[in-house]
């Protein structure tokens, strides 16, 4: 999965390389964007590195490969369109619902910290009980860090999400930070600000403005695997 800015970043670099041969330069990029630094390009830039969409040719400037695009080259149309590109996924119950539960796609991995870099493609497929799903699209993630230890969330935990763009006070939800980055919170809301509290004293509570976070869903369920 993509977020909206690495998803329009690829196709820029795509469209260059077809029409140039020649990769664009990071200030090019950044103006493309529309993005306050170079900062913010090197990030995007990372993380479509470490999708394997991408590869930098070493010994050369401005040397960017494209090696994959997306399954889509648009955003999906409905929920949350406008924030992340991302395989179709659901359920697939008429193949993939049986007794033993219901099939959903495993994300990548969610971080239970500070944020990591948005939710990725789809790595795997996880049977989960019929219980934990209700009706709606669901997701798995693989929770990397320990900010919500406290919450019963461990670090190598899978968790279940709802796909959807609203919660309400006090769940815990996958968040979408600035359209760069997710991270899985306890949301609270006062006025136009949210705040993404951790369930672990060693985190600080991190306050943002109006439109800097989105919902991408909310946890309905953990799965726990012991060695």
């Amino acid at each position: 999965m993509l977020t909206k800015k690495q998803h329009e970043l690829l196709l820029f670099i795509h469209k260059r390389l077809s029409e140039d041969g020649v990769s664009p330069s990071f200030d090019e990029m950044k103006d493309a964007l529309q993005l306050a630094s170079k900062s913010g390009v090197h990030r995007l830039v990372s993380a479509l590195e470490e999708r394997g969409f991408i590869r930098r040719l070493a010994h050369r400037a401005r040397a960017l490969e494209v090696l994959k695009l997306p399954d889509s080259s648009a955003p999906r149309s409905g929920v949350n369109a406008e924030n992340v590109i991302e395989p179709a996924f659901g359920e697939r119950r008429s193949a993939a619902s049986s007794d033993a539960g219901v099939e959903v796609p495993v994300l990548g991995r969610i971080a239970a910290g500070v944020p990591i870099s948005a939710i990725q493609h789809e790595t795997d497929r996880l049977m989960v009980p019929h219980a934990m799903i209700s009706g709606g699209e669901h997701f798995a993630l693989e929770v990397h860090g320990d900010s919500m230890i406290e919450a019963g969330i461990l670090d190598g935990d899978v968790v279940v999400i709802k796909r959807t763009d609203t919660a309400d006070n006090g769940q815990i939800v996958v968040a979408l930070v600035r359209d760069e980055e997710a991270t899985l919170k306890t949301l609270r809301k006062k006025g136009g600000s949210i705040a993404l509290e951790a369930a672990n004293p060693a985190y600080e509570t991190r306050i943002f403005g109006p439109g800097e976070v989105k919902v991408q869903g909310k946890l309905v369920g953990l799965i726990r695997q012991y060695h």
